[in-house]
């Protein structure tokens, strides 16, 4: 049994993995690594990119679009939504063993409607209708203009992954996005029990980030806390998860069927090369979560991760840490906001850049 197999078995936490190309879907890779124990994939603007940009497997399709009269931009939708469709087959042996509970593939919406919200509505319906599989999470940002979408959607009975969570206000304001829109579709009579939700809480970035003002700071109080933000940040996220999902608003949802919006501890690559490389692995397993991990880290947690309730452990230094950086001047609220708008800024430049790519291809087809 791998750890990632006993990651869900012994400890109900959900192994996804951070990437989809097509080469990992025709040579077998992605089919091996669901046998192993991955349960759900997730991708983003710029693992599109990098896929698409980095292989020779799209070709074909996309001259056989240009050649019909398609637009780079749809053409570009119409590359991911192939490869979508076939993880979403494979997946769904997962999503039906489960009773819809993993086994999802997850897109997300056009980068620059990050601060759209009709436009995120739109979009995000128009991927819904368009991919229309019960085992598609849309994504969308947790921008203060993504809020009002998620709730939308969600009272619309349309399953959302919230992507680009970095702080805890804004995962509560999450929260509460979804149990209004929850709220909404059982007052419109709609079944509660075909809504799934993952709330996507970033991890790696958020030490990235603080130590960068820790080592500004340069006291011995501000440096005795790096590397400490992020778990400490994503145990208290947890804590919030757990109270907010057991109270009397949750109970009558889930009376009806309603599904928990489970946390999903994503970027969990570690960026520093002075931490353990299973850092974010290691110390966020618990059960309802979420885990989506990239090829590397599955590797390194496969070899020396352990496998052990770690979540709900050491909850008071948590606090701590929090109540440490709020002393040496450091505002999460402030590095949420600065994260989300580079996180944004980041998809958007990949996203531009592999239309530009896709556009620079077309040419050279028409000059045949």
């Amino acid at each position: 049994m791998t750890k990632l197999h006993r990651l869900f078995d012994e400890q109900g936490q959900s192994p996804w993995l951070d990437n989809l190309t097509r080469t990992s879907l025709h040579d077998g890779t992605l089919a091996r690594f669901v046998d192993n124990g991955i349960r759900g994939v997730t991708a983003n603007p710029t693992i599109f990119a990098k896929a698409i940009e980095g292989s020779d497997a799209y070709d074909d399709q996309f001259a056989t679009l240009t050649a019909s009269g398609t637009s780079v931009v749809d053409a570009y939708w119409d590359l991911v939504i192939d490869d979508l469709r076939h993880a979403l087959a494979l997946l769904r042996p997962v999503f039906d063993a489960s009773g819809g509970l993993d086994g999802f593939v997850s897109i997300e919406v056009a980068p620059e409607l990050a601060h759209d919200t009709a436009g995120t509505i739109s979009a995000a319906r128009d991927l819904h209708t368009r991919i229309d599989r019960p085992n598609v999470l849309v994504k969308i940002p947790a921008t203060p203009e993504g809020i009002p979408a998620i709730q939308a959607m969600t009272a619309e009975g349309r399953s959302i992954n919230i992507t680009l969570i970095f702080s805890l206000p804004r995962y509560a304001a999450v929260i509460d996005a979804y149990l209004s829109g929850l709220e909404q579709y059982a007052s419109a009579g709609g079944d509660l029990a075909g809504v799934n939700s993952v709330a996507s809480f970033f991890v790696s970035r958020v030490d990235s980030e603080v130590d960068r003002r820790l080592e500004m700071i340069a006291t011995p109080e501000a440096q005795a806390l790096r590397g400490r933000a992020a778990v400490a940040q994503a145990k208290l996220a947890y804590q919030l998860f757990r109270d907010r999902f057991c109270d009397q608003r949750w109970a009558a949802l889930e009376a009806r069927g309603a599904r928990r919006q489970r946390p999903l501890w994503a970027s969990t690559s570690t960026k520093n090369p002075a931490y353990p490389d299973t850092l974010y692995v290691d110390n966020l397993i618990g059960p309802d979560t979420v885990n989506t991990l990239p090829e590397t880290t599955i590797t390194t947690f496969e070899d020396h991760g352990a496998v052990a309730r770690t979540i709900d452990l050491d909850i008071d230094d948590a606090s701590a840490v929090l109540a440490g950086l709020s002393r040496v001047g450091i505002a999460l609220a402030d590095v949420g906001r600065t994260l989300e708008d580079q996180g944004v800024a980041g998809f958007h430049d990949s996203f531009a850049h592999v239309l530009e790519t896709l556009t620079t291809k077309a040419r050279h087809l028409t000059a045949r």
